[in-house]
Parts: C-alpha cells; structure tokens; sequence
C-alpha cells in the first residue's frame, strides 16, 4: 500500500534526528514522504561547536500553500510532527493538518511530543508543553512521547504500570486515540530491557527489548515515523508496534555493533524492510 506522508519537524546535516531520522526509513519502506523542516542544523545540538537556524513559522505556511496548489494535499494519508521548538511553529504546524483535513479528511496525525527526556529535562522554549497539552493532544490521532513526556503532558508521573495506565487514561481524554509510550523503565521493567507500550481507549500492550548500552539521538524519532506507517497500513496498534519496534532494535543494535554516536539508518536500512529479529506486543 503506497502512503504519502507531510513530516513536519528538524533536520540535521550531519547524523539521524527529526526528519534525518524519519524521511529515508519511510521511502525505505514504500511511502512517499513531503518533509518540511522547523529547523536547519549542521548537527543535533549535543555536539560541540554545532550551527544553524530556526525557520519562522510562516516557512511551514508557504510550503504547505505550495504543496495544495499542487494538488497534493488531497493524496495526503498522514501527517507527522516532531520539534516545533516555539508555539508559534506549533501552530503552523496545526495549519498545515487542517489545511491537509480540508482537502483528504481522513488523514491521520501522528505528534511526536518532542519536549525533553530524562536525564536532560525539558530542552524546548516557553509554552511549547502548554501548547502540546492544550492544542496539540486535541488534535492527535497518535500521540508518541517518551517516558518523561507521559510524566510532563499527563502530569501524572508514574514508575509502574499501573500508573501507565493512569496517565494514559489523561492523555486519552485530551483526544488521541493511540498513545506509544517510548523509553519505559519501570519499576517492574528487567535492569537489561526497555519497554514500550501502545494504548487505545479500550487495550494496552506492552513489548519488551533488550536494553542496549548506547546512548543515541533520534530512535524515538525513527520509531514515530515507523509506527505512522506501519498503522496506516494495518489499522493495529500491536501490529504496528511489533513492526516499528523491532525495526529500531535492530538498527540500535546494528549502531551499537559499529560504535557510533549516530543511528546507522543507511548501513542497517535491511531492518527497516526485514528486522533480523522481531519482537511481538502482548496484552498487558
């Protein structure tokens, strides 16, 4: 099934983040993908000495003017964010979908709620969580955050799964449908494995990987790309989970095996197409 996707988010020159880490997986795996960038850096902002800018919001606006005089609009299946970095971003990136709804309205929004993680805290400007959590949820048809943006857009830390549940039961009243949960470490969760879970309103299932000495940027990135798609395709969470998932285990390991400080997206591409090992999403 061929998909066309608008991936709104940043991009690096050198290495794997925002739309470096989402575009070539998802051509990789047959969709055609638009990308439009909130920002332009020579490298994400973890090396010394990076460059670069942030582009106004009104860049998303023209672009999106030019994709709809195109006609393209109306072949669009889903669209991704990721960093928007200012509310004002945040809001083009709301006209943009309501542009795209307004010409396919069945085209899906996956938010990919880029705010911080742990260790490093919230790393956006002023208002950019309110945004998430007042303008943004409401719009979601997916919602993607990490483990520390569950805690800061639910306001409901949680350390079991129980308290998952909790949380994601806020955040579905704000209006995804589908939450995946990234980077969960848990009380319960084995010191040598991550988990990951998916929510809809009425299931929640929870796969468990390996947990890989790599400290590494963009693999939620990767997997919220991965996951757009994939639940696109199949209409199934635990599906679309397992797919994604096990994808980004595999080119973590691959980046592990080559001792990187990027993603090896071009050199491990093969597990995009066929994970060397998969991994199943149980009810949990």
């Amino acid at each position: 099934m061929s998909l066309s996707i608008l991936s709104i988010q940043s991009h690096v020159a050198y290495g794997h983040v925002g739309n470096s880490a989402a575009v070539f997986p998802l051509q990789r795996i047959g969709c055609e993908v638009w990308p439009i960038h909130t920002v332009q850096f020579s490298s994400h902002a973890g090396y010394p000495g990076w460059r670069g800018r942030v582009f106004d919001a009104g860049l998303i606006d023209e672009c999106v003017a030019g994709l709809e005089a195109l006609g393209a609009l109306a072949r669009c299946d889903g669209v991704l964010s990721g960093y928007a970095g200012s509310p004002d971003t945040g809001e083009a990136i709301l006209r943009a979908l309501n542009r795209v709804r307004a010409h396919s309205r069945q085209a899906v929004y996956c938010c990919d709620p880029v705010l911080g993680d742990v260790g490093r805290g919230v790393y956006v400007g002023a208002g950019v969580a309110e945004f998430m959590r007042a303008r943004a949820l409401p719009a979601a048809t997916i919602l993607t955050p990490n483990h520390f943006e569950l805690d800061l857009l639910s306001g409901a830390p949680a350390t079991t799964l129980a308290g998952v549940r909790k949380a994601l039961a806020v955040l579905h009243a704000q209006g995804p449908q589908t939450i995946v949960v990234t980077s969960l470490q848990l009380d319960e969760t084995p010191a040598d494995a991550i988990d990951t879970v998916a929510s809809t309103a009425s299931a929640l299932w929870r796969l468990r990987t390996p947990r890989v000495s790599l400290a590494v940027n963009g693999a939620g990135d990767l997997l919220a790309a991965l996951f757009l798609a994939h639940w696109l395709r199949t209409r199934s969470a635990p599906a679309a989970l397992a797919s994604a998932a096990s994808s980004v285990y595999g080119v973590v390991a691959a980046t592990a095996r080559s001792d990187s400080r990027e993603l090896d997206i071009v050199g491990a591409q093969d597990e995009f197409v066929r994970p060397s090992r998969t991994f199943a999403a149980e009810p949990a």
